[in-house]
């Protein structure tokens, strides 16, 4: 199996290399790591704090290892944060991250590249976020006697870790000085292949959210457009999301407002949109306050608003789930927003919770769609039923990150 494992990783670089002249990430990412080591060297030349490293495959990840991040620097403040990504989504949004003393592209996975790295970077602590188990940094680090930990870890049975030919990825977990899951499930999973380094945490996400919603920014033209109305939000959205919401958005013009959030927001997907609309929406960019309120659809063309515009919500629609899979609900959840969404959600256990208690729908259909919110819409007191369910979940799940932080200055203080 390590032999595939090798082999796969050396097909990944090829890849990698053979569509940067016309793919954009694959150039991202070749860009990214070319020179890589003699900027590591650079950064870290000199210094003699003590370095914790993150790493986080992309964005989605960072987001669950930004509270441990944040609750370090201020229990921690002498150590340094080191944070790596493995992609270009995740590296080009946060490479200006004030929260990390440095801020890098993983090199790939391969014994050299480990012992380079973990030479110049010498970290007291390594902490890897959610799905990252690469084998030779994990090697390297158990080598030389440095604690990693895995965070917010989910598992599901159909992962090679729990077949019959996966041993050598068994051996992987095994290197990680404890493994932190978000769920009972995912625990019973690595105790059915005697994996016993391990215990439940939770979620961080639901830790960060919770902040975020408590800082959430006031935006004045959104406030002018809602102009007391309530606001159904979509957010996250790609073309297969918008289609099933063109009925429910023309039936409910004039009697809700409507916030679309495209996940992409380059000119032509922007442009795209704009068309589907009509005349009676705006872009957030060409908006002025004195006319926002004239409009229906408030169209958001640029990026980092997202977590705040969910609390201008009454509903809430979360894109993805018609497509490769759902986006972050949490955000919206938090302020207890009744959710939809398309139906590939199920490795999302957060919007599984949430469906089983009655707070977020899924629905296949443009049809199913506009009945769902129709119910909500008129029933009395379903909507405030969902909201207080909802609060009340995001409020219980709450804490995964003081209790990993607790353990992490046991083990700094115990590998002192």
């Amino acid at each position: 199996m390590k032999l595939f494992y090798n082999i796969g990783l050396k097909a990944y670089e090829a890849a990698i290399a053979l569509a940067g002249p016309f793919n954009e990430k694959a150039k991202l990412m070749r860009q990214g790591r070319a020179g890589q080591f003699e900027k590591l060297q650079q950064a870290f030349q000199g210094n003699t704090a003590p370095v914790v490293w993150f790493h986080c495959a992309s964005l989605g990840e960072f987001e669950q290892g930004r509270p441990l991040m944040e609750a370090l620097r201020e229990e921690l403040s002498d150590y340094k944060i080191l944070l790596t990504f493995f992609s270009p989504s995740g590296y080009e949004v946060r490479k200006n991250y004030a929260g990390a003393d440095y801020i890098f592209y993983l090199p790939l996975d391969s014994a050299a590249n480990a012992r380079h790295f973990l030479n110049i970077t010498n970290p007291a602590l390594a902490v890897f976020v959610k799905y990252e188990f690469w084998h030779y940094y994990l090697q390297e680090l158990q080598h030389r006697s440095i604690p990693v930990l895995s965070v917010s870890a989910i598992f599901r049975q159909e992962q090679v870790f729990f077949k019959g030919y996966g041993e050598f990825y068994r051996n992987i977990l095994r290197r990680f000085t404890h493994i932190y899951t978000q769920n009972q499930h995912s625990l019973e999973l690595l105790q059915s292949i005697s994996i016993k380094n391990a215990s439940i945490a939770g979620d961080t996400r639901f830790d960060r959210v919770l902040q975020t919603a408590a800082s959430a920014k006031t935006i004045p033209l959104v406030e002018a457009f809602a102009n007391k109305q309530k606001v159904f939000m979509i957010g996250s959205s790609w073309p297969a999301d918008v289609e099933a919401l063109l009925p429910l958005i023309q039936k409910y013009k004039g009697g809700l407002k409507f916030i679309i959030a495209p996940h992409e927001v380059n000119e032509a997907s922007i442009d795209a949109l704009m068309k589907l609309l009509d005349n009676d929406a705006v872009r957030f960019s060409k908006a002025t306050e004195a006319d926002a309120m004239k409009y229906s659809v408030l169209v958001i063309d640029n990026i980092g608003m997202l977590s705040s515009l969910y609390s201008y919500g009454t509903y809430a629609y979360i894109g993805g789930a018609f497509g490769k899979g759902l986006h972050n609900t949490l955000e919206a959840a938090v302020f207890g927003l009744p959710l939809f969404f398309g139906p590939k959600y199920d490795k999302f256990q957060e919007a599984k919770d949430l469906v089983a208690l009655g707070c977020a729908f899924p629905v296949s259909s443009a049809e199913e769609l506009l009945q769902v919110v129709e119910r909500i819409h008129t029933t009395p007191g379903l909507r405030q039923s969902i909201t207080d369910k909802e609060k009340e979940y995001v409020q219980k799940q709450a804490g995964a990150t003081a209790k990993i932080i607790a353990d992490v200055k046991q083990l700094l203080k115990k590998n002192k």
